[in-house]
């Protein structure tokens, strides 16, 4: 998960994020780029596909898909198994 740290879309999904590592038993690892240029190329190289113009951006390493912008915990949960 990529995010900002003011971003208050990226805050509304934490609780969904961890609600989903707890019942899921995967790990969303959380990548902050606004303040950070290495992460932030991190991004880059992830959002070559979709041009997700901001976060949060979800990045699935196992499918290599990634979903922009806020969504529910069913959207969230499918994201996570690569569906």
């Amino acid at each position: 998960m990529f995010y900002g740290t003011e971003c208050i879309h990226c805050h509304e999904m934490f609780e969904d994020v961890e609600k989903l590592e707890a019942e899921e038993g995967v790990k969303v690892e959380k990548v902050e780029i606004w303040h950070n240029s290495k992460n932030k190329q991190i991004y880059d190289n992830c959002n070559n596909q979709i041009k997700c113009t901001g976060v949060p951006y979800f990045y699935n390493k196992d499918s290599k898909e990634g979903v922009c912008g806020t969504m529910d915990y069913s959207a969230l949960k499918k994201w996570a198994k690569g569906k």
